[in-house]
């Protein structure tokens, strides 16, 4: 049981009806759960839309179609690229910060996710919009963003990066080490600055050498480092999915998409960004090959946790609502269902279709042939 007063819960847990204030309009849900609204604090794009368009159009079209995976909340992320466009995406992210909220998930900010990136890392990135890091640059971003960033992605082996980390440190903007081959020492060298969390775990960094633990190595053994996981079972094997599971545990894990604009299309070949992408059987690739982000989607994450590695549900969830709020500094007040939290919840049934979405208290998103039924809550 939920109950919310406006934009806000008041009780959460199990079903006592002495509680419910009179008048209450209720919602019945049966066969099912209630999840805390899911965070994703790495996505590029969805459904024809992308964060690179740098339009407020684009990220409110995104957060329409955010909800029908139970997402209430994201960062918008940005690829490498050229200053004017990355300063584009900024003001496309203010305009929509401050304008009314759109009739979907909330923008909790911006993760910027290069320039400033390993060459031989870098993906499915542009080249040409990879940078050496700049403390001029990060300065030019932050105010820009005006009080939007919130995460940080950078290879910390990168001449500068070390004089960047701890200028976001300085302004409360966490760091993450992605797109990466910097060395073990150097990886805890950037904890020491202020690095503490790592993008997409294994994917776009070298390789666990037993003589050379790297990123990788640091990711899975350093507690300080949360760090995050594409569970799609494409980028990271499942049987690696549940050993960084075992090794970090429900606080440290972060689920997220990384998906691009072609997730929730269907297979076949697409323009995006000056670039074809290919998808087939739900992977999107470059013309070399190259995996181009994903098209997951978080509801879909955390059904894989659960059914191909063991996870249990509530933490399944966890991994996905209240530790990226965490990360993305909103999680005294979202990522979990509890009194005095904002009212962002998803009903979701049995076999994980998505049949309702509120965000702060107004109901965003419906299942068109969802059926009315009574239920348990579960507090992720």
């Amino acid at each position: 049981m939920v109950i919310t007063d406006g934009p806000v819960i008041t009780c959460a847990g199990p079903y006592r009806p002495e509680l419910i204030p009179a008048g209450c309009p209720l919602i019945p849900v049966s066969g099912g759960w209630i999840w805390p609204g899911l965070i994703d604090i790495h996505i590029h794009g969805i459904g024809g839309f992308d964060v690179m368009d740098g339009d407020a159009g684009s990220l409110a079209a995104m957060a329409r179609q955010l909800v029908q995976h139970g997402v209430t909340g994201f960062l918008a992320t940005t690829m490498a690229a050229k200053m004017p466009e990355l300063v584009r995406v900024c003001r496309a992210a203010r305009a929509v910060a401050a304008g009314p909220p759109p009739a979907g998930a909330e923008l909790l900010g911006i993760h910027l996710e290069g320039p400033w990136i390993a060459p031989k890392c870098r993906g499915a990135q542009r080249k040409e919009g990879i940078a050496p890091p700049s403390l001029a640059a990060a300065q030019q971003l932050l105010g820009e963003a005006g009080g939007l960033l919130r995460l940080v992605t950078l290879a910390p082996e990168l001449p500068g990066a070390m004089e960047v980390i701890e200028y976001f440190r300085e302004a409360n903007v966490r760091v993450a080490a992605g797109h990466s081959a910097a060395r073990y020492l150097q990886v805890q060298e950037a904890i020491g600055r202020g690095l503490s969390h790592v993008t997409h775990c294994f994917n776009a960094m070298a390789g666990l050498h037993h003589r050379e633990p790297g990123l990788a190595g640091a990711a899975l053994v350093d507690d300080r480092l949360t760090v995050e996981l594409i569970a799609d079972g494409i980028h990271v094997h499942p049987a690696v999915m549940g050993l960084l599971y075992r090794m970090k545990g429900r606080e440290k894990l972060v689920l997220v998409s990384d998906s691009i604009g072609v997730a929730g299309m269907t297979d076949g070949s697409y323009g995006l960004g000056g670039r074809t992408i290919t998808v087939q059987k739900g992977e999107a690739r470059l013309a070399d090959g190259t995996l181009a982000g994903s098209t997951l989607t978080l509801d879909r994450a955390v059904r894989r946790m659960v059914e191909d590695c063991r996870v249990p549900l509530h933490e399944a969830v966890a991994m996905a609502s209240a530790v990226p709020a965490g990360i993305a500094g909103c999680g005294h007040r979202k990522g979990r269902l509890a009194a005095g939290y904002d009212a962002d919840l998803a009903v979701v049934t049995r076999d994980y279709r998505v049949e309702l979405v509120m965000v702060r208290g107004e109901i965003v998103y419906r299942l068109p042939s969802a059926q009315a039924v009574t239920g348990r809550a579960g507090t992720g």
